[in-house]
C-alpha cells in the first residue's frame, strides 16, 4: 500500500483479508459444487465466472458511477469542491482523484475506483447546497480514506460472488438442463438454487459486516486527518436530517448504492436485524467521533 497520512486501521486491513480468503474459499467452492451438479456444463460455468469476475473488477466502478448520474467537474466549473479535495489530498499526501458532481438533491457522496490512479470522488449537489466548507472537508476526506485503505475495491471484488449465484442459478434453471429428459432434472431443480442461496446469504453477510466496520474506519481516519471531528459529526447529522426529509421515491432510486454512499440514502427498520445494514448507526458513528474529540483534546 503506498504511503499516505490517513491513521492505518489494522483492524480494517485484518477484515478484509479474512473477508477475502472467506469469499475466495466460498468462491472455489461454488464454482466445484456447480460442474459437479451440472458435470456437462463446466466450460460455460468457468467461461461466464471469469468473464463475470473480469467485468465486476474492471468494470463496477465504472457503472456505478454513470449509475449515480456522477459527471467529471473542472476547477473552473467548481473551485470550492476542488479546493477541498486538493486540501484533503495534500493534508493526506495523496495523488489528487478526479472530481465528480451527481445532479442530485439526495444529499451524499461516494467514491469509486481500483486502485489511486483511477479514483473518482462525487458528491451530490444537494450536498454541496447543504454544508460549509469544513463539513464538506471532512466528508471528502472519509471518502478518501476509503481509497487510501484499498477498502474500496475490497468491497468490489467481495460483491462478485453474490452476483455470481445469481446469475448462475438463472442460467441453470432456465438453460440447457431445464430441457433435460434426465430423472435427475427433478433434483437439479432443488439442488442447484439451493447452493446458490446458501452462498448468496454467506457472501451478503460477510460484506455487509466489512461494509460496517470500513465506515467508521473512514470515520475515524477522516477526523485524525483534518483533526476537526466535530466538522464531520455536524456534517453526519446535517445528511442524515436532511435524508428524512427526501421523499421516498427519491430515496428508493439511491438504495441501490448504499454502499457506496457517504450515509444510507434508507437505513433499514429498527426491527430488522443490524446484520442487514451497509453502515453502523449515526448513534455509533457519532460516539465515535465524540470520543477521538476528547482523544485529540488530551494530546
Amino acid at each position: 500500500m503506498p504511503r499516505n497520512r490517513f491513521a492505518q486501521d489494522r483492524g480494517l486491513t485484518t477484515r478484509m483479508v479474512v473477508t477475502m480468503f472467506l469469499i475466495g474459499l466460498l468462491y472455489v467452492v461454488f464454482v466445484g459444487a456447480l460442474i459437479a451438479l451440472l458435470h456437462g456444463a463446466w466450460p460455460i460455468i468457468v467461461i461466464i465466472a471469469g468473464l463475470l469476475f473480469v467485468v465486476q473488477f474492471w468494470f463496477s466502478d465504472r457503472i456505478a458511477a454513470f449509475s449515480m448520474g456522477a459527471h467529471e467537474v473542472s476547477a473552473q466549473e467548481q473551485p470550492e469542491l476542488h479546493g477541498v479535495v486538493d486540501r484533503i489530498c495534500a493534508l493526506a499526501d495523496l495523488p489528487k482523484p478526479k472530481v465528480a458532481v451527481a445532479q442530485s438533491d439526495v444529499p451524499n457522496a461516494f467514491a469509486t475506483g481500483r486502485n489511486q490512479k483511477n479514483t473518482v470522488v462525487c458528491v451530490t449537489t444537494g450536498l454541496l447546497r447543504r454544508l460549509e466548507p469544513e463539513e464538506l472537508e471532512g466528508v471528502v476526506a472519509h471518502e478518501l480514506s476509503h481509497v487510501a485503505h484499498k477498502d474500496v475495491a475490497v468491497m468490489t471484488i467481495a460483491s462478485f460472488l453474490g452476483i455470481l449465484a445469481g446469475v448462475i442459478t438463472r442460467i441453470g434453471l432456465w438453460g440447457g438442463f431445464r430441457r433435460s429428459r434426465d430423472p435427475g432434472t427433478a433434483v437439479l431443480f432443488i439442488l442447484v438454487p439451493l447452493v446458490s442461496a446458501v452462498v448468496y446469504v454467506i457472501s451478503f453477510l460477510l460484506t455487509r459486516m466489512l461494509s460496517r466496520y470500513r465506515e467508521l474506519s473512514a470515520d475515524r481516519s477522516a477526523a485524525l486527518l483534518t483533526g476537526r471531528p466535530s466538522a464531520l459529526a455536524s456534517a453526519l447529522t446535517k445528511v442524515s436530517g436532511e435524508l428524512a426529509a427526501i421523499p421516498t421515491k427519491d430515496l428508493r432510486v439511491a438504495e441501490p448504492f448504499n454502499a457506496f454512499y457517504f450515509a444510507p440514502a434508507l437505513t433499514t427498520s429498527p426491527t430488522v436485524s443490524k446484520l442487514l445494514a451497509t453502515h453502523p448507526s449515526l448513534e455509533q458513528r457519532l460516539a465515535q467521533l465524540a470520543a477521538i474529540t476528547v482523544e485529540l483534546d488530551r494530546r
